[in-house]
């Protein structure tokens, strides 16, 4: 389990394997000083488990399924990547819960400088924008951030300076792909109710702000 909070910028040192499946070593430093065998770490919001590790970087293995369906499959050597240990009981929670399992991949279709910050509107598959709240939250790229704008296929971001320093997101531009996962609370809410009524085909969910408070989610 992660927070969304990213804790340092790692470097892809290498990649082996073929496309359907990889090996990478990556230089670490931060997330070093207690680094195990089997530990969890997020990698640009995908959850993979360390395999080796030296003072400098770890290695991780890429499962086909995981380079199919998240932006890994685009990582070159020297490429910058999100970092972030699994959460540790005695930490403080400054994200939201994010478990490290991209729901999908979404392409940045405007980034607009305002301000002191940065709008990144963010183009979706339909089936992820049900999951998708008003100041709900979002992990883009394992990074925890707050929607502040939706349309049918998009949802826009306001990223402040310090998430442009501390992550890889300042280097994204318009066409990029980004991984997305979205709020395991919605997910939860959203499956209970379509258990509670297995009659109704459409695929859509009425999850609004207003129905969660009107249901007592405040």
């Amino acid at each position: 389990m992660f927070t969304g909070i990213v804790e340092e910028i790692g470097k892809v040192k290498a990649i082996n394997g073929s496309q359907d499946s990889i090996e990478m070593v990556i230089q670490a430093k931060k997330i070093l000083k207690d680094v195990n065998l089997g530990d969890s770490i997020s990698v640009n919001g995908v959850c993979l488990t360390v395999t080796e590790f030296t003072s400098d970087g770890f290695t991780v293995d890429v499962m086909p399924e995981t380079v199919k369906s998240t932006s890994l499959r685009e990582l070159q050597q020297q490429s910058a990547v999100n970092l972030e240990r699994a959460m540790s009981a005695d930490g403080r929670f400054g994200g939201h819960i994010v478990s490290g399992h991209v729901d999908g991949i979404g392409k940045i279709v405007r980034k607009e400088p305002k301000g002191n910050a940065v709008y990144y509107e963010i183009e979706i598959p339909e089936e992820l924008v049900q999951f998708m709240i008003y100041k709900g939250s979002v992990a883009v790229d394992g990074t925890s951030l707050t929607i502040f704008d939706l349309t049918e296929n998009t949802f826009t971001l306001s990223l402040i300076p310090h998430t442009l320093s501390e992550t890889i997101l300042r280097k994204k531009g318009v066409g990029d792909i980004v991984n997305i996962e979205c709020d395991m609370l919605g997910k939860y809410v959203s499956s209970f109710l379509q258990r509670s009524f297995p009659n109704k085909k459409s695929t859509k969910s009425k999850i609004s702000a207003s129905f969660l408070e009107e249901h007592g989610f405040k």
